[in-house]
């Protein structure tokens, strides 16, 4: 019995009705109500079946839009569900996608299984380019390139151009630019399609061609070439080896990966998780990220603790100065994050880095003490509305800690991510636990320092 056709959605009830259809073998369901669908969300919906099941389903799809989903399936799914596919079903997709993406998926499998996938492509030029792209390192601009692309040769006419172009489009999901090259293979510059269009047949490339073009090389990491195609806003940017060949390019959504990646490790960092670990991973693989600071953090609040011991008679004395501490720590904590945090975008973006240290120290400064008095003004009013206008004095020792941690937090704020940083070390490590314990500490002291000689 055939299942009613439905319009395709992300809910439970669509995706009962493809496990009926796989288990009935109702291919004219799934082939109709998934046609023109994004792959992206048929992923979605295949990462809540099983192996089986998703397998079905992809059988039934055309390889082209199979190999689409199997990119955008979650790594960990797409992992379980290749380890049941023999290699000549994997090399199936992998000759349908661009040669990034295939080596991106190719480098997840097996040693003896990806040597037995790329025997099995029986595309010899596809071949070719997985095994170059796979020399080259995961995290440089070598390992983000696809070598599908579109290029002319200097010397070509219009017309040669135009019918090399439809022969080399044929491999090329998106032509950003037509990339131009000498007869060595050398990279020269770029000519639009506009211009093709527009220029008259027998016109060479050599006469319309631009020369003023960003490039990449092979080495570069990938990060600088996400800042590279962030700061010029394009949409692809070529490769060229140290002889100045051109060999790939590099699209933006490989660079918007760069990027997401990039987010996550640093916002993970910054919240005290010392490794790439995600909400799916083992207990044991969360905790040992999360760990290493949460003890940073007991030893700070020790030494925080073994500090107000030193001032134990003061504390015994004016018990009321134990209140405040939390708001002190707390605002000292939340004053370093917020400097750090501008530090690092700075450092992120090294073309707006131009100040020099002083000047940087010296703005900061400035910018602590008024943020400081403003918040001293603030606590002063809170100590008396809540402990009466005769407690002027002690109103005075809360509000001059406050202007103390607020300085001292944005210097170690400031210092902290630039000294990292000139140590090669992240510098999205500063924020989080590793200032704010640190802070914690300093802030007690300088608290309780000021309370000791202003009080009688």
């Amino acid at each position: 019995m055939s299942l009613e056709r439905v319009p395709f959605e992300l809910s439970k009830d669509y995706l009962d009705l493809v496990l009926q259809a796989v288990e009935q073998h109702d291919d004219a369901f799934i082939r109709d109500t998934m046609d023109g669908v994004n792959p992206a969300d048929i992923s979605a919906l295949l990462d809540e079946v099983d192996t089986d099941e998703a397998r079905y389903v992809l059988d039934v799809l055309n390889n082209e839009v199979s190999a689409e989903v199997i990119e955008e399936l979650e790594e960990d799914t797409r992992k379980e569900f290749l380890e049941e596919l023999e290699p000549e079903e994997i090399a199936k997709y992998i000759v349908e996608m661009e040669s990034d993406d295939a080596v991106d998926i190719i480098n997840d499998l097996p040693v003896k299984t990806r040597e037995e996938v790329i025997a099995a492509i029986d595309d010899p030029e596809s071949a070719a380019h997985i095994q170059e792209l796979m020399r080259y390192d995961e995290d440089c601009a070598g390992g983000l390139m696809a070598k599908e692309m579109i290029v002319a040769n200097i010397n070509w006419t219009i017309d040669q151009t135009i019918e090399e172009i439809r022969r080399q489009a044929e491999n090329v999901k998106k032509i950003y630019s037509i990339y131009v090259v000498d007869d060595k293979g050398k990279l020269k510059g770029r000519v639009s399609i506009k211009k093709i269009i527009l220029a008259n047949d027998e016109t060479h490339i050599k006469d319309i061609y631009e020369d003023d073009i960003i490039h990449v090389e092979t080495y570069m990491d990938e990060e600088e070439v996400a800042d590279i195609m962030q700061k010029y806003d394009l949409d692809a940017v070529p490769v060229v080896n140290l002889q100045g060949r051109l060999v790939g390019r590099i699209t933006i959504d490989d660079v918007i990966d760069v990027i997401t990646d990039q987010a996550e490790e640093d916002r993970q960092l910054m919240s005290g998780i010392s490794s790439d670990v995600e909400e799916d991973d083992t207990i044991w693989a969360i905790s040992k990220a999360r760990l290493p600071w949460l003890i940073i953090g007991m030893i700070g609040s020790t030494l925080g603790a073994l500090t107000m011991g030193v001032f134990e008679q003061e504390l015994d004395k004016y018990v009321t100065l134990v209140f405040f501490i939390p708001m002190l720590m707390a605002t000292g904590g939340n004053v370093g994050i917020q400097s750090s945090t501008l530090i690092i975008q700075s450092l992120t973006n090294r073309s707006n880095f131009e100040e020099s240290l002083s000047k940087r120290l010296l703005k900061m400064l400035f910018t602590a003490i008024l943020t400081g008095l403003v918040l001293a003004l603030f606590s002063f009013v809170i100590v008396l509305l809540w402990k009466g206008s005769d407690q002027i004095q002690f109103a005075m020792v809360v509000g001059a800690a406050i202007v103390g941690v607020t300085m001292l937090a944005s210097i170690m704020g400031t210092i902290t991510p630039l000294v990292l940083d000139k140590l090669d070390v992240n510098p999205a490590i500063a924020s989080g636990p590793f200032i704010t314990t640190t802070n914690d500490i300093l802030g007690i002291i300088v608290y309780l320092a000021i309370a000791n000689l202003l009080l009688p």
